[in-house]
């Protein structure tokens, strides 16, 4: 019997018709469906594709066994979280050695930032993985601002909000473009480094971009905020005809 191949599949930034072709073929032809969740919530991934999924197709939810809870500096977090990833690829290589295809659900690109990953270095070399790339939350960020995030020469810099303070105003000051991601419970030390930087006038705040929820707010006007699904963007300025 052949393998199956796994399928990490980019589903884009939110919206169901950000989909590529071949996304939704795969999203609407398969049989098995994982995606990652945290407990008691549908997740993010499997929200995107409702709707989409055939009506005898069997859901395999990765639930998180730690999210927040855990600094991500305590040895416990990289420790809990590698067997969680463990015991979800053992849960796919059963699916694929018995000959089924499965489709894992993606938000953006599988190979930005995202749990995939994890599970493709741990797959690789042992059954067949497939990616499908997708449109990333930044960029989905940036054209709900309705503007180019670079021009010219510019350089753009992707942070994470979860770096130190003094790096993040280091590198805030530092580029042309900006494009800071998980944000979480960071929010008040980015907005302490976007002052340091002497940014501030310049930095937009794009939450729950290409969702029916999206809302677009300058950081200095922004108070309710919901740092998860929020991106901080600085538009670069650089050289035009």
């Amino acid at each position: 019997m052949s393998m199956g191949t796994i399928h990490g599949v980019g589903l884009g930034p939110g919206a169901p018709d950000l989909l590529s072709v071949r996304a939704d073929r795969l999203v609407r032809g398969a049989r098995h469906v994982a995606y990652f969740r945290k407990a008691g919530r549908p997740g993010q991934a499997r929200r995107i594709a409702e709707g989409m999924l055939r009506a005898d197709a069997i859901e395999l939810p990765m639930e998180y066994p730690v999210t927040t809870e855990i600094p991500v500096s305590d040895p416990r977090y990289n420790a809990c979280l590698s067997a969680f990833y463990a015991e979800c690829t053992d849960r796919l290589l059963t699916l694929a050695e018995a000959g089924e295809d499965v489709v894992v659900l993606c938000e953006g690109d599988p190979f930005f930032y995202g749990s995939f990953m994890h599970l493709h270095t741990r797959l690789s070399g042992k059954a067949p993985v497939a990616v499908v790339p997708g449109i990333t939350g930044m960029a989905g960020a940036w054209n709900a601002t309705g503007q180019p995030i670079t021009w010219g020469d510019d350089v753009l810099t992707i942070a994470m909000a979860t770096l130190p303070e003094d790096e993040l105003a280091r590198r805030i000051r530092d580029t042309d473009a900006l494009v800071v991601m998980k944000i979480g419970r960071n929010l008040a030390k980015l907005r302490r480094a976007v002052t340091a930087a002497g940014r501030e006038a310049e930095a937009w705040l794009v939450e729950h971009a290409a969702m029916p929820e999206q809302r677009v707010t300058p950081l200095a006007e922004a108070t309710s905020v919901t740092p998860y699904f929020a991106i901080l963007l600085i538009h670069g300025r650089g050289r035009r005809p």
